[in-house]
């Protein structure tokens, strides 16, 4: 594993778009990443936060629904008319609700996050991937969770999206992998508000961490810039744990 520390300046003056970064780990990233000199559109449904978090870091926001192919192919373009193209996606739109068991959730809610977590996965690889290629390079990372690889109650529609999400990761990896860096990162639990809606939920054991054992937003947007290096070359079509010691040990992130 690559331990050198040239990667702090992987996305420096490099085209990167992140979903949904209003918040949470996307807004840490956009944060990250800002100071380490990427060029950012940051891809989501209208927010005051999102248009705060862009003002404030000289980003441009992009209105975008991942749910929708033409939003997102509308964002890759954008992208690609302001910057002379797109370097790294970040595909980290996701929904946790519908918190709620198969036999009483509701149908429409579990479609939406189906269609946020997983087709906005693909939606942003479709998207992207062309672009990439005929570039002959780029990165496109996806948020994983270990819900991806363990049923848990009342995640049926997280866990099964999850689990699809890694399989779009393989699968774009083998189709493009040549050219396409392609990983996921499965970030463990992260003190974000998705975290406090579980919490809230009291479903599952997941529910009842205490909230001491999640680590900040920080540490998933520093192992996204090191992914978006060649030091993570070994993880292409794979997934990255934040959960590994040795990974935080070459992030220089505190046990």
């Amino acid at each position: 594993m690559n331990t050198g520390m040239d990667w702090e300046n992987a996305v420096a003056g490099k085209s990167v778009m992140i979903t949904g970064a209003s918040r949470g780990i996307g807004a840490a990233t956009a944060r990250l990443f800002a100071q380490r000199g990427a060029k950012l559109g940051l891809a989501g449904r209208p927010s005051q936060a999102l248009a705060d978090l862009a003002e404030d870091i000289g980003a441009t926001v992009i209105p975008c629904d991942v749910a929708d192919f033409a939003q997102v192919q509308a964002a890759v373009d954008s992208m690609t008319k302001t910057h002379g193209g797109l370097d790294v996606l970040i595909n980290n739109a996701g929904l946790i609700a519908p918190i709620a068991l198969i036999g009483a959730a509701n149908p429409l809610d579990w479609g939406r996050q189906i269609d946020v977590n997983l087709k906005g996965v693909f939606h942003g690889m479709r998207a992207a991937l062309p672009v990439m290629q005929r570039a002959g390079s780029g990165t496109i990372i996806t948020i994983g969770s270990g819900a991806a690889y363990n049923a848990l109650e009342g995640w049926s529609g997280y866990c099964a999206s999850k689990a699809g999400a890694i399989m779009m990761t393989k699968a774009a990896h083998l189709e493009a992998g040549r050219r396409v860096r392609v990983l996921s990162l499965s970030p463990g639990t992260v003190a974000t508000d998705m975290q406090a809606a579980i919490r809230d939920s009291g479903v599952n054991p997941v529910s009842q961490l205490d909230w001491s054992t999640h680590v900040p937003a920080a540490w998933p947007a520093r192992a996204m810039l090191w992914m978006c290096s060649a030091a993570s070359d070994e993880y292409r079509g794979a997934e990255v744990s934040l959960r590994d010691p040795a990974i935080r040990q070459v992030l220089g992130l505190a046990e």
